[in-house]
């Protein structure tokens, strides 16, 4: 039995080290009867900044729990539950084939994780290269503007996320989330993650970790192919009875599509198999790029340097007036930069990253503006795709068609000039940029919003608007643009044997959502199907 203590505060220039003694005082007990403590959360209150505060949850193992929770009498005090565990239940149906995932994103990787765990051996096929490979693929289309369309920042060991900040918030509440976090760590991550409030991996430490996962589900008998790409399915009566593979047909029963956000033409070929799909909002925007010292100090105030805060982050929201769209940030990266992220020959895409350690001098994120359905030409289920695309291939060329990307000063942005000069704030991106009317490349409500909206957002953040300030377009992947739709055992409605997972089905948002959501379609296919080798 574990107490769980809750709201234990902490002023910035207390050490971690008295918890022990703010948790004796709590409990109104001797320090010498506590055995162990634990962290579970750790929270930043900067709401006051003259006076920010650390706040703990924390588990604690001691003598005569009971006696002690009935005797303080305190809510913020009570017995940590454990966690709740499922007992894996298997089908009665029998698995001839091995289980096939497509996609070594988090869902994919996840997903492939269980199977093997539970003796399933499941093939794990990955149209990108090997995270190594990968990275110097991705580094080298950064430095000469050569993209590989089959990998990339987009595809590859790791998914999407690998090139990114690593975030590991999310908002769903499922048990399953700590077994993410559990599991990353066992790899590599860093053990806060698991009580940070915001916790983050970074792409450095990312890469040994999802190298690290790969070579346990190999170890559990799973298979993984790179540089393997699926171009069809075999779909009889409406039942899965294989993929073609590089060519190759495979025997396959029960697949999971795990093939994230951009895998366009993945979606082409399900739609020409009548795989059942509809359009789905997402937002699209740009990158916003400030100093990361101006973004501390107006997080911080005075503790802007303090060696206890990191690099300050920020979440900003607003809802246009006129044209009542959501405008808000997007994947916010400290101490980042701002990276190609194209998948497709002459269409320009830009995300943000971050390393673990945050250090760089700027911060990034997206500001983007939804978008829908009724923004999109056309019924089909690839609408929202095409969308994507035309303004994607607007920015590539209005920036000289070379994969420099389209920048323009915040400032100039709202007083519709084009830049001439930088000012404090160089842009990261890489392989270069050209001054831009960013007009030329956005939707002109998406214009309009960001315009009302950054207006407001300077009141929140002093300088958000500020003359330094660089606009880099565009930002087109906050999600998918399909779902494609499921059942409640997470089967395609319309393909038998076809199971989807997390953000390209349209299904989840970020590392963790993913992840559980492969979770769950691999604990989808244990009921169902028994395999036994």
């Amino acid at each position: 039995m574990t107490i769980k203590i809750s709201n234990i505060i902490l002023d910035i220039n207390e050490p971690e080290e008295i918890l022990k003694n703010k948790v004796a005082k709590k409990l109104n007990i001797k320090e010498k009867y506590i055995k162990e403590i634990k962290i579970l959360k750790e929270s930043i209150d900067a709401r006051r900044k003259n006076a920010i505060k650390f706040n703990y949850a924390v588990g604690v193992e001691c003598s005569d729990e009971d006696k002690i929770i009935k005797r303080c009498n305190d809510k913020d005090i009570t017995i940590d539950k454990k966690k709740y565990i499922p007992e894996i239940q298997f089908g009665s149906k029998k698995l001839s084939t091995r289980p096939i995932v497509i996609g070594m994103g988090p869902a994919g990787m996840f997903a492939g994780l269980v199977l093997a765990r539970n003796g399933y051996k499941p093939i794990i096929i990955e149209r990108g290269q090997n995270v190594d490979d990968r990275t110097k693929t991705v580094e080298s289309f950064w430095r000469t503007g050569k993209l590989d369309t089959e990998s990339n920042v987009q595809f590859g060991e790791g998914g999407a996320g690998t090139f990114s900040d690593g975030k590991l918030m999310t908002r769903i509440k499922d048990y399953r989330c700590d077994y993410v976090l559990e599991e990353l760590i066992n790899a590599g991550a860093q053990s806060e993650i698991i009580y940070k409030a915001k916790p983050h991996i970074g792409t450095d430490v990312l890469k040994k970790v999802v190298k690290n996962i790969r070579e346990t589900i190999i170890s559990l008998g799973g298979e993984i192919r790179f540089n393997s790409k699926l171009e069809d399915i075999v779909v009889e009566n409406s039942e899965l009875k294989g993929i073609v593979v590089n060519g190759e047909t495979i025997p396959c029963e029960a697949l999971i599509l795990a093939i994230g956000h951009s895998s366009r033409d993945t979606y082409e070929m399900l739609y020409k198999n009548n795989v059942f799909m509809v359009q789905k909002p997402f937002a699209i925007g740009v990158r916003v790029e400030h100093n990361q010292k101006m973004i501390n100090k107006n997080q911080y105030g005075k503790f802007a340097e303090h060696p206890r805060l990191k690099a300050a982050e920020y979440k900003l929201t607003y809802t246009s007036k006129e044209l009542n769209r959501s405008v808000y940030s997007f994947c916010m990266c400290p101490g980042g930069k701002v990276v190609a992220a194209a998948s497709e020959n002459g269409r320009l895409v830009v995300n943000g990253m971050s390393y673990s350690s945050r250090d760089g001098e700027n911060a990034n994120s997206a500001i983007v503006v939804s978008v829908g359905p009724d923004d999109f030409e056309g019924n089909s289920p690839l609408a929202g795709i095409e969308f994507q695309r035309r303004y994607e291939e607007l920015a590539f060329k209005i920036a000289g068609g070379n994969y420099f990307a389209p920048v323009q000063l915040v400032h100039d942005f709202l007083n519709d000039s084009i830049s001439n000069k930088i000012g404090s704030v160089k842009p990261t991106y890489m392989p270069g940029y050209e001054f831009c009317d960013l007009r030329m490349c956005l939707p002109e409500y998406v214009v309009k919003s960001l315009k009302e909206a950054f207006v407001k957002f300077d009141r929140k953040i002093e300088g958000f608007a500020g003359k330094d300030a660089i606009f880099t377009g565009i930002e087109t992947r906050t999600s998918s643009p399909i779902r494609i739709q499921r059942d409640d055992n997470m089967q395609s409605v319309s393909v038998m044997g076809l199971y989807t997972a997390g953000e390209g089905a349209g299904y989840a948002g970020g590392i963790v959502s993913a992840a559980v959501d492969g979770i769950k379609v691999a604990e989808s296919i244990i009921k169902e199907w028994n395999y036994l080798k």
